[in-house]
């Protein structure tokens, strides 16, 4: 953890003692922006009853999401909002919550929040550590397996009555794998593929790539990578990354993989690439429909397989985020400045944390 707040602070361990001596101190109002599914997916009992522990807590009911002026109406009241990554938080939330202390997002991904109007007007905003970086490199090795054995094929041919051919598969022993971005998923994929006895490809102009692991620059790694999986972060810089210049420098035959974002890819450029059979197939979690979900026009091609942005949804990686939020509240209470605070020197209402 960092250091705590400066003396005099209203976070100031020593504050919060006088007020604890005098009785003034109460639980925060806490709205969970998750829906009913959504909190039984992403949020969990576990976490939501260690929550109410230190807080009241204010649920979101149904499964639409809380968005907009609805989100407003629902945090009136609370000091602290506790979101999901479909609830952004534009500058207008921050002007008409003038109650608002923190706003927590229980993700990584803080794209649609405001960070400069939540720093004018005084609210803290967190983010959660990537807790999914084991489930996701798995989900990676599964989508690796079934492209280069065909297994999704065979599934639906004997589903729908019909016998699947008899094809030759590929082995991962052996194979290159080119992993763009060398974050915490790319690194764990990375290991996993080394102990395959795959070789293993890292382009990434910011990270210092270890052995056994070779460096490369994304050009290099485009004809000499048997399964490509992008994993790069989202950037402006990164819009379109794999386009079709790129595509077509790709290996003959080889299998690209996104569990990034959607916006990284150009989809018609993807899907000529795929029509042309000049990529053996492709495996998707992410996409440009709403909410990161693959897009239709290539979650229905024969060479496609797709998962609805669930690469990163197990029990250990939910309880992982969800607990955060839950630590980094408890460390505010406690006069601690918490572990994925963004904006520490700018947040200003925290005295609102503590109500008479």
């Amino acid at each position: 953890m960092s250091e705590g707040f400066a003396p005099g602070h209203p976070r100031d361990p020593a504050v919060l003692a006088e007020h604890d001596q005098i009785g003034r101190m109460s639980q925060p109002r806490v709205l969970l922006t998750f829906g009913d599914t959504a909190r039984r997916n992403y949020y969990g009992e576990g976490p939501l009853a260690a929550l109410r522990a230190i807080a009241e807590v204010r649920l979101h009911t149904g499964d639409l999401p809380l968005t907009g002026d609805a989100l407003v109406e629902a945090a009136r009241g609370c000091q602290v909002i506790i979101s999901d990554r479909q609830a952004a938080a534009p500058a207008t939330l921050f002007r008409q919550l003038p109650g608002l202390a923190v706003f927590q997002r229980c993700a990584v991904d803080v794209r649609n929040v405001d960070l400069a109007a939540a720093s004018g007007a005084g609210v803290l905003v967190m983010h959660a550590r990537a807790g999914y970086a084991n489930a996701v490199a798995e989900w990676v090795l599964g989508a690796m397996i079934d492209l280069a054995r065909h297994l999704t094929d065979s599934v639906m041919a004997y589903r729908s009555g019909g016998r699947p051919p008899v094809r030759l598969g590929g082995e991962l022993r052996g194979a290159t794998l080119g992993v763009i971005g060398y974050g915490v998923i790319g690194q764990r994929l990375a290991a996993i593929g080394d102990c395959l006895g795959m070789r293993v490809l890292v382009a990434d102009p910011f990270a210092t790539v270890p052995s056994p692991f070779t460096a490369v620059s994304l050009e290099q790694m485009l004809p000499q990578a048997d399964h490509l999986v992008c994993l790069a972060p989202a950037r402006p810089e990164n819009d379109n990354l794999m386009d079709a210049r790129r595509f077509a420098a790709m290996k003959p035959g080889a299998f690209f993989i996104n569990a990034s974002r959607g916006e990284l890819v150009d989809e018609a450029a993807l899907l000529r690439a795929l029509d042309s059979g000049h990529l053996g197939g492709c495996a998707l979690d992410v996409g440009r429909a709403p909410d990161q979900m693959p897009s239709q026009v290539l979650t229905v091609h024969p060479r496609v397989i797709a998962t609805p942005h669930v690469a990163g949804l197990t029990p250990a990686a939910v309880e992982f985020q969800s607990r955060e939020t839950v630590d980094q509240l408890a460390d505010l209470l406690a006069g601690r400045m918490p572990l994925g605070a963004l904006n520490a020197e700018q947040a200003t209402r925290l005295h609102l944390l503590l109500a008479d």
